[in-house]
């Protein structure tokens, strides 16, 4: 085995580099074609996610393989050589082993224990079979990565260590708050349709949104992903052309994106604009905040009219007839001090007059009310404190609160980065959550992961050294069968007299002395081949037995060629 890796990720490169080096999906085969045209390489798979590109190739020479694997991500990803080097990493057999294990279990993931990762090495293994860039060591490591990352996360609890991206995401745009309580009746529009954005909006779907916008170049796929969002019992979830997008995010409260485009999806231009014409959705003009009849404010209201203490305020904060409302219409004077130390709001206190009820009660009857109407009073009040969205044009405060919260998980980004110092907006990208990643707090599963990868890198090594032998061992079994049966014909000519249960009765016997003489060192041999160093054992054994490698090496393609082996 001579596995070689060389990549970068959040953790060697910054994300601007890795923004830019980004690989499409064109680009990926591409690649992966040109890494097998060269002359190092004998097959290959490339894993690429918004925050690693990693090339795998079974190489037969270290250095020579180093430098074309560079030199190959640096001429599809589009970012100098010499600009790129810096960022690169290289692993080499075991470690390259142990790399990619650790990848799968979601150690080396920008939030550690997150299982997408593993959906990504799948997708990258049944590329590298569709284009037949994955031979036998290439499927035998990827297969082997999913079942360790799978193990994992069923015999730890790696998964408390960390989420999902999209989950760690939320999280950081709830800023504190419970996720679920924060996506509460939020009006969410998701950009793209693909895995990550339906990862997200299952997410969003799963926590209780209002609803949920989905827009997509291609208007069928989104329409397939609402239509499943949607589903009975499900979210109000619809599909929109990209077109609209624009439009969709006036209305909305919070917005993900992540799609292939090479270029911003929302400029800090666009999301400006859309703020602007920000709306709260539904019917707002229905919004009655006036106290219910015969309430408690309602009374005092009242009382406070026939007393002639509630004056005209409309000219003073130049507000409209309309907006003033019924019951402002006499003329502006100081407001009194209430016998309950009640104190109408934006008034002047002025000397009380008799209270019909008497100097020692109530003017509303307060002392009378029980108290669950007290509380209501209380709540009514509470609620009056909220602030309220009023429609088009309206603006947030600098530091106020978040009217639009965005949340980017492409690579290269969606979202122009500048959106961040718009009033009233919150944005989450690959680089902020790679700066909070680095403050999570680590579970103590970890090291037990951690374990199992060491272990399984170990089996894995033993397994692939006692697999490169197997041909070997294959081809002298098939070399002593033909000796057999040249030996069993030779004897019928010279003993033509045999009846045929004498020929075979001699020709078993002949084959058992064979099988007992080579079963011991075949054995030792694949024991002694398992161990480290042990790969010289195959070429001692092709020695000894002057075994031809032409036939070796068919033995080996015939395995590959087996229909049902490493498919996903």
């Amino acid at each position: 085995m001579s596995l070689l890796v060389v990549g970068l990720s959040h953790r060697s490169a910054p994300v601007s580099v890795l923004e830019r080096a980004s690989l499409a999906s064109d680009s990926q085969i591409k690649l992966l074609q040109d890494t097998l045209a060269a002359e190092p390489a004998t097959e290959a798979a490339v894993l690429a996610t918004c925050n690693r590109i990693e090339l795998y190739a079974d190489v037969d020479k270290f250095h020579a393989g180093v430098a074309e694997l560079s030199m190959l991500l640096a001429q599809h990803s589009g970012v100098g050589l010499e600009e790129l080097t810096p960022y690169l990493y290289v692993h080499y057999e075991d470690r390259a082993v142990h790399h990619l294990f650790s990848v799968a279990c979601g150690l080396d993931s920008m939030v550690v224990g997150e299982g997408q990762i593993l959906g990504q090495i799948k997708d990258a293994l049944a590329l590298g079979q569709e284009l037949h860039t994955a031979g036998r060591l290439i499927n035998d490591l990827f297969q082997q990565a999913l079942r360790v990352g799978k193990r994992a996360h069923s015999e730890t609890g790696i998964d408390r260590a960390g989420q999902s991206l999209v989950t760690f995401g939320l999280q950081q745009l709830a800023d504190g708050a419970d996720v679920e309580e924060w996506a509460a009746d939020k009006r969410v529009l998701v950009i793209g349709a693909g895995s990550m954005s339906s990862l997200a909006a299952t997410t969003l779907a799963r926590l209780g949104v209002r609803e949920l916008v989905i827009a997509n170049r291609t208007l069928e796929r989104a329409e397939r992903l609402a239509a499943v969002l949607a589903e009975p019992d499900g979210v109000a979830a619809h599909a929109v052309p990209m077109a609209s997008v624009g439009e969709e995010l006036t209305r909305a409260d919070v917005a993900v994106s992540c799609t292939g485009a090479t270029g911003l999806v929302l400029t800090a231009e666009s999301v400006a604009a859309a703020l602007a014409e920000h709306v709260v959705p539904g019917p707002v003009s229905s919004v009655d905040l006036r106290a219910p009849d015969g309430s408690l404010v309602a009374r005092l209201a009242a009382t406070a009219a026939r007393d002639g203490r509630v004056h005209d305020r409309s000219a003073a904060a130049g507000l409209t007839d309309e907006d003033a409302g019924a019951g402002r219409g006499s003329a502006p004077s100081p407001a009194p001090q209430s016998p309950a130390g009640l104190e109408t709001r934006g008034s002047a206190p002025d000397p009380a007059p008799q209270s019909p009820a008497g100097a020692d009660g109530c003017p509303v009857g307060l002392d009378q009310v029980p108290a669950e109407d007290l509380a209501q009073h209380g709540a009514w009040v509470d609620n009056a404190g909220r602030s309220v969205r009023t429609g088009s044009g309206a603006r947030a405060r600098a530091n106020g609160p978040v009217r639009l919260a965005l949340l980017d998980l492409a690579m290269p980004r969606d979202i122009d980065g500048a959106v961040h110092r718009l009033a009233g907006v919150r944005l989450v990208d690959i680089e902020s959550l790679a700066e909070a990643s680095a403050d999570a707090p680590m579970a103590a599963d970890v090291d037990q992961v951690r374990g199992i990868v060491s272990d399984e890198v170990a089996a894995f090594g033993a397994a692939q050294r006692a697999a490169h032998i197997t041909p070997t061992v294959v081809a002298l079994r098939a070399m002593a069968a033909d000796v057999v049966a040249g030996e069993v014909a030779r004897l019928e000519g010279r003993l033509p007299g045999l009846d045929e249960k004498q020929r075979a009765e001699i020709g078993q016997t002949v084959r058992r002395v064979v099988d007992k003489l080579l079963h011991a060192p075949t054995v030792r041999v694949k024991q002694l081949a398992g161990e480290p160093g042990g790969a010289g054992y195959a070429d001692a054994l092709r020695t000894l037995f002057d075994l031809d490698p032409e036939t070796v090496a068919s033995v080996s393609r015939a395995d590959m060629n087996d229909p049902n082996r490493g498919r996903v």
